[in-house]
């Protein structure tokens, strides 16, 4: 039986923040859209999927630069995003939930077949911005693009709360997430906050889009079973706390990594990677069991 060392732990802590920096903006997404509109957007991961071939065209066929490829997918995301909600959501916004989860999932269909029927279902291959060295800190071989992945959300998140908490826009957005009649009442325009919330969303699933691909490999499923690893990620940390969705995420990346490391040991040989996703669905049914509101949600209360 191997012998275990810090460094392998803090190996696997590292590669498990990376992969959960990117379920975090995800799940920050998926919690911005249900902040707004109380229903969970089926089809943010193949918007995610959809950005990251358009980043990939401008690269591949259009002789773009990675980094300015990566700022006109955003823009374009944040576009696509707010018309998404004039054109698709809006419309429906007024009804039940269960129809605006139909739509998201009619919208999931959509995109997947356009994206197969534009670029075909063979997978293709977007490099990594960041490179493919490693670096030996303190014993511990990080790949580049590890760090570049945890730096990048990190960096995003703290642009998020900055917008947030210090801009009226941000304020806006706040409003209309607790309570959008009362904002609308003093003067907030809640249709446009509702559109830019979309925008954003759409904008953190393009970067997971395109923080996955280097490593899994661009196709039209990629984002599929990182949706369900954002959503288990929204869960655990609250589905209505943006903190929560990054806490939750970063949890999520560390523990499904750790668990894989630890197949080597008798004790946990029943886990493997065909696992992981069941896994995820796991913590779902477990937190929603024993805590619904999430670790750092607020539990709903109603007046009887």
């Amino acid at each position: 039986m191997p012998v275990a060392t810090f460094a392998d732990f803090m190996q696997q802590v590292v590669t498990g923040l990376a992969s959960g920096g990117v379920y975090a903006l995800l799940a920050l997404a998926l919690v911005i859209i249900h902040r707004s509109t109380g229903v969970i957007n089926f089809a943010q991961g193949e918007m995610a999927t959809l950005s990251t071939y358009v980043a990939w065209a401008l690269i591949a066929h259009h002789g773009w630069r990675y980094w300015p490829a990566f700022v006109a997918t955003l823009a374009i995301s944040f576009l696509g995003g707010i018309a998404t909600h004039r054109l698709v959501i809006r419309p429906v916004e007024r009804g039940s939930v269960l129809r605006i989860v139909i739509v998201t999932i009619g919208l999931l269909i959509l995109i997947n077949g356009f994206v197969l029927w534009q670029w075909g279902g063979e997978p293709q291959a977007l490099r990594s911005p960041f490179g493919t060295e490693t670096y030996d800190i303190g014993g511990v071989v990080v790949p580049a693009h590890d760090i570049g992945t945890i730096a990048v959300a990190l960096g995003i998140v703290v642009l998020l709360w900055g917008l947030f908490k210090f801009t009226k826009v941000g304020l806006a957005l706040r409003a209309v997430a607790v309570n959008p009649q009362e904002a609308r009442l003093v003067g907030v325009r809640v249709t446009w906050m509702l559109a830019l919330g979309w925008g954003l969303a759409a904008t953190l699933g393009a970067v997971a889009g395109m923080l996955t691909a280097p490593t899994v490999g661009l196709d039209p499923q990629m984002m599929q079973a990182v949706l369900i690893y954002a959503f288990a990620a929204a869960v655990l940390g609250g589905i209505d706390s943006p903190a929560g969705a990054v806490a939750g995420g970063l949890m999520l990346g560390v523990l499904l990594n750790m668990l894989s490391y630890l197949t080597q040991y008798d004790l946990f040989d029943w886990f493997s990677e065909e696992l992981r996703l069941p896994m995820a669905l796991l913590v779902i049914l477990v937190v929603l069991l024993v805590r619904p509101s999430g670790l750092f949600g607020h539990p709903e209360v109603k007046r009887v």
